[in-house]
């Protein structure tokens, strides 16, 4: 694979086979970041698990220390007036039930970045999953998009929540933020989140629980981080 000249100068920075402690690996990803717009910084964790068995799925969501850095459109959907008007001030784009649920359907709008719900609303949303699940917008009560709080969960996505979850590969893939947010935030939010992968192992789970973690800016090389340093 070829790659540009800001590819290959960034690639000088660190040494690909040295596998870094957290605080170097963050502050090498945000200086091999060379891009004109703020590129987002993700983590990727390998899992000694097997998603294929119910019992050592992993998954779950936190709001991160200092948010995502992304302005998130929440689509609340809900059919009591009390709970829209909440959801509305909670900072919802929209809110609302049968008239989002016919626009999605018949549509195809997708207008919004997380959907959230009320446990009385799921049969009718339910209906939606061909369309939501493969978008990954299907609302989950482990997400805690599905809950009789809506209002909470509105101002948690707004203040940027995410979900980890396994890929097909055992792999979760989550961003921590951008560029601008300097290395310090960003390692909070890294070690938000990796407790919360931490806490989430699976009593099933055998050996070594994290195989391998890579940071990277959107545009970036990987930084490979050290696994025994962060179990």
């Amino acid at each position: 694979m070829k790659h540009g000249k800001k590819y290959n100068a960034a690639v000088k920075l660190y040494d690909k086979a040295n596998l870094y402690d957290v605080a170097e690996a963050i502050e090498l990803t945000t200086k091999t970041a060379s891009a004109k717009f703020d590129e987002t910084v993700e983590a990727h964790f390998k899992l000694g698990v097997d998603g294929r068995h119910a019992d050592q799925q992993v998954r779950g969501a936190i709001v991160l220390p200092n948010g995502t850095g992304k302005n998130v459109r929440v689509l609340a959907i809900c059919k009591d007036d009390e709970k829209i008007n909440a959801a509305k001030e909670a900072g919802a784009e929209f809110a609302g039930a049968d008239e989002f649920i016919q626009k999605i359907q018949s549509e195809g709008w997708m207008d919004f970045d997380v959907l959230i719900t009320t446990p009385d609303m799921m049969g009718m949303v339910g209906r939606l999953g061909k369309i939501l699940g493969p978008r990954g917008l299907m609302p989950n009560p482990k997400a805690g998009t599905v809950t009789p709080d809506i209002a909470k969960a509105v101002r948690e996505a707004k203040a940027g929540k995410i979900e980890y979850r396994l890929d097909k590969t055992n792999i979760i893939h989550c961003p921590i933020g951008k560029v601008s947010f300097g290395a310090e935030k960003l390692q909070e939010n890294f070690e938000a989140l990796l407790g919360a992968i931490n806490k989430a192992k699976p009593a099933a789970a055998k050996g070594q629980y994290i195989r391998s973690c890579v940071v990277t800016s959107t545009m970036g090389p990987g930084i490979r981080i050290n696994p025994s340093k962060i179990m």
